[in-house]
């Protein structure tokens, strides 16, 4: 019963954030920031977590690393070499659990993680061979419950670097997940480092060790004090040890640092609503409603719901509208697609299925994960994304 509640207020996957940043919620809370709420809140002076390095290898990783990747390596060779050393079938064939969160060395041993574990290691490899490598986050495609609430908004973490000015890598590690295009961001260590005891509070969190997650919380807000998702979870965590001061604050400051974040005002409308003020409650669901209706994600979970259901004409408008709120998303073109094949429209499928192959040539951050773990971007090759020829049709 606790973890049943407990999914439906904290951000289950490996990282979660929020939506596209051009998409913000409408509604004015009348929150101001307490700096005496914030100092009670984060109470530390210092990273109560210092002698844990997420991106730490012993001396014996580092000689088994030395056994497989030569020194005198070129960069993408290097690059290459670590793909092999890590899921290799003769090397430690890592594989993917969403049960831990693991720091590298913890990952090396444990031949398994989440994408945030496995890039810890990757990361750590790749600059200890002379690699340039960041961590990087892409936003996930959100998914709703079957009221149309928004339940879950996750971001992946992968990682990237150059081997000169217009040649990069990126390398993945997960499952299948679609990933919402064209929102990739390099994060710094510090970031990532937030990330990484933000999920271990989570995973306390789920234990029901209520008390150790806060620990971890706050130490994430700590490094990162404007850290959206930190601030949700540890609001969830005080609603569920009943300060309901801490966690109607911990809730306000998740939309304060990010006006995209739907969980949030779905935790603060109810929150109010369990609370007796109905129509504060109302208010904010309102702005949860308003915000659906300009997401492009929304329309389109609308459109493979109808789908399914073998509604084709409601499908065909949901997967029409999210096109015209967001025409860089190749996923609504193919689903449009679709639909138009099985109604019979054969020309504008094949119209439509172009333009999505089209947007995938221009735009090499555009994949599925699991696809390709590893993707070398040349630069100099790659058509700019206002190249002509991609129109949207929406004929019938």
């Amino acid at each position: 019963m606790f973890n049943t509640a407990l999914k439906q207020s904290i951000l289950l996957s490996a990282l979660a954030l929020s939506l596209s940043s051009c998409l913000a919620i409408d509604l004015d809370t009348g929150f101001d920031r307490s700096p005496d709420m914030h100092q009670q809140i984060i109470d530390q002076n210092e990273d109560r977590f210092a002698d844990i390095d997420p991106l730490a290898l012993n001396d014996d990783i580092k000689q088994r690393v030395d056994n497989v990747i030569p020194a005198n390596a070129r960069d993408e060779r290097k690059v290459e070499l670590i793909q092999e050393f890590l899921y290799g079938d003769e090397y430690l064939h890592i594989q993917y659990s969403d049960e831990r969160t693991h720091t590298a060395q913890e990952a090396f041993y444990a031949r398994e993680g989440n994408c945030l574990s496995v890039m810890n290691l990757y990361v750590a490899i790749a600059r200890y061979v002379g690699v340039h490598a960041n961590f990087q986050t892409v936003r996930v495609q959100p998914s709703w419950d079957r009221r149309g609430d928004v339940l879950v908004l996750s971001e992946h973490i992968n990682a990237t670097g150059r081997f000169g000015v217009q040649k990069r890598y990126v390398v993945d590690f997960t499952p299948e997940i679609a990933l919402q295009q064209m929102t990739s961001r390099v994060i710094s260590d510090q970031e990532a480092r937030a990330l990484y005891f933000n999920n271990l509070g989570v995973e306390q969190m789920i234990a029901g060790n209520l008390e150790a997650a806060i620990v971890y919380y706050k130490n994430a807000l700590f490094l990162d004090p404007e850290l959206s998702i930190a601030w949700n979870n540890v609001g969830a965590t005080y609603r569920h040890q009943g300060n309901l001061e801490f966690a109607e604050y911990s809730y306000q400051m998740a939309f304060n640092t990010d006006p995209t974040n739907a969980t949030a005002i779905n935790n603060l409308a109810k929150f109010y609503n369990r609370q007796g003020d109905t129509q504060l409650a109302r208010e904010y669901s309102r702005a949860i409603e308003r915000f659906n209706n300009m997401n492009p994600y929304y329309h389109f979970a609308q459109g493979r719901v109808a789908y399914v259901s073998d509604d084709l004409q409601t499908a065909r408008l949901a997967f029409r509208r999210a096109l015209r709120l967001n025409s860089n998303e190749p996923d609504f073109y193919l689903a449009l697609a679709q639909v138009y094949k099985d109604m019979g429209y054969q020309e504008q499928a094949h119209e439509l299925a172009v333009q999505a192959q089209n947007l995938v040539t221009l735009n090499a951050e555009i994949y599925q994960p699991s696809d390709q773990k590893l993707r070398i971007i040349d630069g100099s090759r790659i058509r700019n994304a206002s190249s002509p020829g991609l129109t949207i049709n929406l004929k019938p």
